[in-house]
C-alpha cells in the first residue's frame, strides 16, 4: 500500500460552540475590517518561507490552494471565489463535507484545479481573485512567483505542509483583517480540544507512531513537525521517541524505515489512516506490523474513511469539531487496551 499524495505531500467550549462562531463568521463575509476584524487595518505585510507579501487593502476575492485553506476563510466568513477539487475526501462536486455543511445556502465557491495535482494557474488567474491563500500548502518558489503575478500569496511560515490549524488561522486572520475572530476561533478550538483530554483521560501522556502505511515495503511515519501529529499532541498525546531517533536529516515531515525496523518501534499507540477498509485489512495483515509493540498490545488505531483521513491529516477550525467526534472514541480505545 502506498500512502495516498496528499499525505505524503502533505489532513471551544463544545463543537456546537465552535459551529455557532463559525456559522457568525461566514454569515457576515462583507463585514468590514473593522466590524469583522476588531482594529485590523491596511496594508499589511506578512513576511513567509517564500517572500513578503504586502495586502494594500482588504481583500474582496479570496482564491485558495491545497487544503485547509479554504477552510480558515470559510470560518472567518470570506467565501473564497476559488477553491480546488478534492478528490480525496471531497464529494461528487469535489467539495469537503464540512465545507459544505459551514456554506449550507449560500453560493459556492467556483471549484478550479485538483487539490492533488499541479497549481491550476490559468484558471486562479480567470476567477480574478485580489488575494491567494497557501498559509499550509506545499508551494515552490517558482509556483509562488508565478501566483504572485495574478494577486498577493500568503505562503507557509516555516516549511512546506507543517503549518499547525492555529498559525494557519492566525495568518488568514492578518491577512483578513480578521484578527479578533481568528483568535475565538483558535480559542473556541483550543477548548474543545482541552475538553477531550478531561474526557478521555487515557490519551494523556500516550505515546504513538503515525503512519500512512507500508510504503513499497517500508513503514511510512510523520515527524512531529507534521500537523496530524501535532493535533494528536494537543490532546496530550506524546510522539514516540522512536519517530525522531530513526528521522532522516531536513524539514521533510514524512519518512519511512525498513520492515525489519518497524518491530523496534516502541509505543502504547500506532495511529493508521486508510481511505477504504479494504486497505486498513491489507495494512494489518502485514508480517512486519502484527510484531509491531503497539498492535501486540491492542493499541492500533485505524482512521477509516476518505473524509475521516482528510478532515484529520490537515485539521482546520473546521475539520476539527467535524471528525473529533468519530475520532476519540477511536483513539481512546486503544490507549485502553494497549495501557491496561
Amino acid at each position: 500500500m502506498h500512502v495516498p499524495t496528499l499525505s505524503r505531500r502533505s489532513f471551544v467550549l463544545s463543537a456546537s460552540g465552535l459551529a455557532a462562531l463559525t456559522l457568525a463568521g461566514c454569515a457576515s463575509g462583507g463585514d468590514t475590517p473593522s466590524s469583522a476584524g476588531g482594529g485590523d487595518g491596511f496594508p499589511v505585510t506578512i513576511t513567509h518561507k517564500l517572500g513578503t507579501t504586502t495586502i494594500e487593502a482588504e481583500p474582496t476575492r479570496v482564491a485558495t490552494v491545497s487544503a485547509a485553506n479554504q477552510d480558515v476563510a470559510i470560518a472567518l466568513g470570506v467565501v473564497p471565489v476559488a477553491m480546488p477539487f478534492f478528490d480525496y475526501g471531497g464529494d461528487a462536486e469535489g467539495v469537503l463535507p464540512w465545507v459544505r455543511d459551514a456554506l449550507a445556502g449560500k453560493p459556492m465557491p467556483q471549484v478550479v484545479g485538483r487539490s492533488l495535482e499541479p497549481i491550476a494557474f490559468e484558471a486562479i488567474a480567470a476567477a480574478q481573485p485580489d488575494l491567494i491563500l497557501a498559509t499550509y500548502s506545499g508551494l515552490t518558489q517558482d509556483e509562488y512567483d508565478t501566483l504572485s503575478r495574478t494577486a498577493p500569496v500568503v505562503a507557509y511560515p516555516d516549511a512546506p505542509y507543517s503549518t499547525s490549524w492555529q498559525e494557519q488561522t492566525r495568518i488568514a486572520g492578518r491577512a483578513l483583517a480578521r484578527s479578533t475572530r481568528a483568535e475565538e476561533l483558535v480559542v473556541a478550538t483550543q477548548s474543545r480540544l482541552a475538553a477531550a483530554t478531561s474526557e478521555y483521560p487515557q490519551l494523556a501522556g500516550a505515546t504513538f507512531a503515525y503512519t500512512g502505511g507500508m510504503d513499497g515495503g517500508q513503514l511510512g511515519i510523520f515527524r512531529p513537525t507534521d500537523v496530524r501529529v501535532r493535533l494528536l499532541e494537543d490532546l496530550g498525546m506524546t510522539s514516540a521517541p522512536f519517530v525522531e531517533q530513526n528521522a532522516p536529516g531536513g524539514e521533510a515531515v514524512y519518512y519511512t524505515v525498513s520492515a525489519e525496523l518497524v518491530p523496534r518501534l516502541q509505543s502504547d499507540l500506532l495511529v493508521g489512516f486508510f481511505g477504504t477498509p479494504d486497505l486498513d485489512a491489507a495494512f494489518r495483515a502485514d508480517p512486519a506490523v502484527q510484531e509491531m509493540p503497539a498492535v501486540k498490545a491492542g493499541g492500533y488505531a485505524p482512521i477509516i474513511g476518505a473524509d475521516r483521513v482528510a478532515a484529520s491529516s490537515s485539521p482546520s477550525v473546521l475539520s476539527i469539531p467535524w471528525v473529533l467526534d468519530a475520532y476519540l472514541p477511536v483513539l481512546a480505545e486503544a490507549a485502553t487496551r494497549s495501557r491496561r
